[in-house]
């Protein structure tokens, strides 16, 4: 990593003479294809292809675009899977915004830790699979459908959104020829013997969230700022209407704040911060829509947590699930070059960074508590062997915080490839560094 920051700061100073070109002012459709070839520390390399299109019309909204559509077909080594289309514009229908989102995410070994942060044991040496079992592993799959309009209140700043997502999951033990089925037990198949999930929610289900709030907005650019708020906060909930009959029902409200800052320091050089809040305020949640982070506009594909590159970099994948939690961004973004290549304009950048998160309210902790009771061993690493009951820590939940490093090579403003790493504080979130190769900034 030494070598590849190195690299950076020699083509930063070779590109100096070029940084007083004046940017073009891009018209019509530009593509921006990619050989889907990344590799994220939790779900392993990825091999497919992605393709971005802008349609920036006339050229009177850049950095804006008339119309965004991402697409991506890509799969990963660890088994999982990506199918995804993503529509945007402010400008097609005056007035309005529109985004919609059509994904399908199979995740046949998905990471699972358990819920509550801190009260569930992280065991680095089994994060994988080892001897044929995968501890925390699980599959999860997610179809969804989105469909999200705004618009604004007058002339001013503020305005409103409205939206609506189908989501049907499929969740179940993990599929992986790596593991096997005689002898494979995994938190997942304890959590269900042990009743913390629910033997009704064991397979999935069917939910669709209906989404309103409010955003504020002064930033200067939505993808790539150098100043500027913006705050979004929302109610979104489910009534359980699509799943069948069963022992009771999972209707739910929750609320998603989100509060981003954005200050110059200096030229070139933007304090970026991302306070988010989202939690449940009534009804009863499926433990698998903890994770699921509701977003207005989708910035990535996969923004579950909490935990990895989608809130706290650096943490395991999903590492802290509950009915509430909060977390925080904190970050500096430096602009070391820009340049006009290939009729295009061009920016690198780089953004240390800070993350922290914690669970502000529990699920389904009574029935965490039962794991005390059974000490039957799980596995065993070393001279140590671990039963059920060392699950649940009984430790009270903390602050769990990373830090790390991020490298961004943006074109026109908006087509961000990103190289990020980051580091955990605490190893019971996470050993090693986490490493991700993915687009845009993650807020």
């Amino acid at each position: 990593m030494k070598r590849l920051f190195a690299i950076i700061f020699l083509l930063s100073a070779a590109l100096t003479t070029v940084n007083a070109q004046e940017e073009i002012k891009k018209t019509g459709l530009n593509f921006g294809p990619l050989p889907a070839v990344s590799f994220s520390s939790d779900l392993g390399f990825q091999y497919g292809a992605l393709l971005d299109i802008y349609q920036y019309g006339d050229g009177s909204f850049y950095p804006d675009y008339k119309w965004k559509i991402n697409l991506e077909t890509s799969w990963y080594t660890k088994g999982n899977s990506v199918y995804h289309v993503f529509f945007d514009s402010k400008h097609l229908i005056p007035g309005l915004r529109v985004s919609a989102d059509l994904t399908y995410l199979g995740n046949k070994t998905t990471s699972f830790f358990g819920y509550n942060g801190a009260s569930s044991l992280y065991i680095p040496e089994l994060a994988k699979i080892v001897d044929g079992q995968g501890l925390y592993l699980m599959r999860r799959d997610d179809f969804r459908i989105e469909l999200t309009t705004q618009g604004k209140f007058g002339d001013s700043h503020w305005g409103w959104v409205a939206g609506i997502a189908f989501n049907s999951y499929v969740t179940g033990h993990a599929e992986n020829k790596g593991l096997t089925p005689a002898t494979d037990r995994s938190l997942y198949d304890i959590y269900l013997e042990h009743g913390v999930i629910p033997a009704a929610e064991a397979k999935g289900g069917n939910h669709l969230d209906i989404k309103l709030g409010v955003v504020y907005d002064t930033r200067d650019h939505e993808n790539n700022p150098t100043r500027g708020t913006n705050l979004e906060a929302f109610f979104f909930g489910s009534p359980d209407f699509l799943n069948g009959k069963r022992d009771y029902r999972n209707d739910y409200l929750k609320l998603a704040v989100h509060f981003r800052q954005f200050l110059p320091l200096a030229d070139r050089l933007v304090f970026a911060g991302h306070l988010a809040f989202q939690g449940l305020i009534a009804g009863n949640a499926p433990f698998y829509s903890l994770q699921t982070i509701q977003p207005i506009n989708r910035k990535n594909i996969i923004t579950d947590g909490l935990g990895s590159f989608s809130s706290v970099r650096g943490t395991a994948a999903n590492r802290l699930q509950g009915n509430s939690y909060a977390w925080a961004n904190l970050e500096l973004r430096w602009t070391m070059a820009k340049f006009r290549w290939i009729n295009q304009n061009w920016a690198i950048a780089v953004n240390p960074f800070f993350d922290m998160g914690m669970i502000l309210a529990p699920y389904r902790m009574e029935q965490m508590k039962t794991l005390l009771q059974d000490n039957t061993p799980v596995a065993t690493v070393g001279d140590k062997t671990y039963t059920v009951a060392d699950l649940y820590t009984q430790q009270a939940e903390k602050l769990h915080m990373s830090a790390g490093i991020g490298l961004h090579v943006i074109m026109n403003q908006n087509f961000n490839i990103a190289f990020e790493f980051g580091k955990c504080f605490n190893q019971n979130d996470g050993k090693g560094l986490g490493s991700r190769i993915g687009l845009n900034y993650i807020f």
